[in-house]
This record gives structure tokens, sequence and C-alpha cells, in this order.
């Protein structure tokens, strides 16, 4: 009797609970999550569940703090550049692998429960790379802006842009849509065309951050190079 309680007692945890729900927000989205569905999954009754967790909002709550907490795990021994660069590509990886991340970073964003949490662990390295007190608001800002919509941007895109077809074949269509605009309206869409082909979104999305860099650099480090 007793392995069989102590197996019951792990498999209602609030950590078990938690990893079902992520999987079923990553298979089915959050329309998917419901205390139905994760009583099916658990093999459980709703009222195990709710000992736990009192309702969906709490839910998406813990499944985002678990995903989140694993992605600003993703440091980089070395430079502060080389830190927020680490880290902008672990959350990056997070919201590609879990899109339903996105729409919750921006609602918990917007409620100031996840702000604090990332503002830490960006602003800490935008403190070492010298930028004075009086900018660190903003310019942590800046880049958490740029993580954050960017990645969710991708993910945006990879959800719901190739419903059909493979990203390589998607690419190469638009990429020839581009090539047959009128050349005098579009020439600079036109000059790019050929780029958009088989490009990585992770180089694409870590150069965007090196540019924020780049930029955090001319305005507030003027003899750093």
């Amino acid at each position: 009797m007793a392995p069989r309680t102590r197996r019951r007692t792990e498999a209602l945890s609030r950590e078990r609970i938690v990893e079902a729900a992520v999987e079923l927000l990553d298979t089915s989205g959050e329309t998917g999550l419901t205390f139905r569905t994760l009583t099916e999954r658990l093999a459980t009754g709703a009222g195990a569940i709710y000992w736990h967790v009192a309702n969906k909002d709490e839910l998406l709550a813990a499944a985002t703090d678990g995903v989140l907490t694993t992605a600003l795990r993703a440091g980089s021994p070395g430079s502060p550049r080389d830190e927020i660069r680490a880290v902008a590509l672990g959350l990056f990886d997070a919201i590609d692998h879990h899109p339903w991340l996105a729409t919750q970073l921006a609602l918990q964003l917007a409620r100031g429960s996840v702000t604090p949490r990332i503002f830490e662990v960006i602003g800490r390295q935008v403190r070492e790379l010298g930028v004075p007190k009086g900018q660190w608001f903003t310019t942590t800002s800046a880049l958490v802006s740029y993580i954050l919509g960017a990645a969710g941007q991708n993910a945006t895109n990879a959800r719901s842009a190739v419903p059909h077809a493979n990203r390589d074949e998607f690419l190469n269509a638009v990429s020839s849509a581009w090539e047959d605009l009128d050349p005098e309206e579009y020439p600079f869409t036109r000059a790019v065309a050929a780029e958009l082909r088989g490009h990585d979104d992770r180089e694409q999305f870590l150069a965007g951050v090196d540019l924020v860099l780049a930029g955090i650099t001319a305005v507030h480090l003027p003899r750093a190079e």
C-alpha cells in the first residue's frame, strides 16, 4: 500500500500538475488546457487538482513560471554582453518551443508579475556594462522589449504563417513574391528578397540583440571601443 500511496502523491504533486499543464499547452494551446483535460491526463479528480491550484489563471502563471525559470538559467560565463546574449537566446528558445509562452509573458508583464525577474537578470548585466544609473531602466526596457517582442513574433510566425508548408517552401514563396513586386514602388524589398530564403531565425534574432548592445555602447560608453 505504501508504494501505491507514494506514487499517487507524486502524481498529484503541484510539480506534476504544472508539468502536465505545460504538456497540454504545448500540444493544444491555451484553449486545450482545461481542468477536465488535465484530470484526464493525470487520471485523477478535479478536487485533487484544486487542492494545489485554485483556478486556470493560477495554473497558467505556474506553467509560465516553470518554463521561465529554466530559460533564465541559460547564462554564459564571460562578459556582460555574453551573458545578455545567452539569456536572450534562452528566452528565444523557450518561446519558440512553447509558443503559448509569448502571450502569457505579455499578460504577466502588463500585470508586473514577471517583469522584476526578467529585469533583474538583464538589468544586472546592463549595470555591469557600465551604463550610468540614470539610464538603467530605459536601457534594460529596450533590451527586454526587443527580446520578448522579436521572440514572440517568431513564435507567432512559426505557429500561424506556415500551417501546411515547411519553412523553406514558405520562405521561398514569400521571397519570390517580394521579387515580383513593382521595382519602382518596392526597390528595397526587392533588393533583400533573396536574403529571406534560408535565413536562420536564431541568428537573425541574435543579430538584433547585438545591434541593441552596439547602440547601448555607442550612446553610453563612447570610449569603450
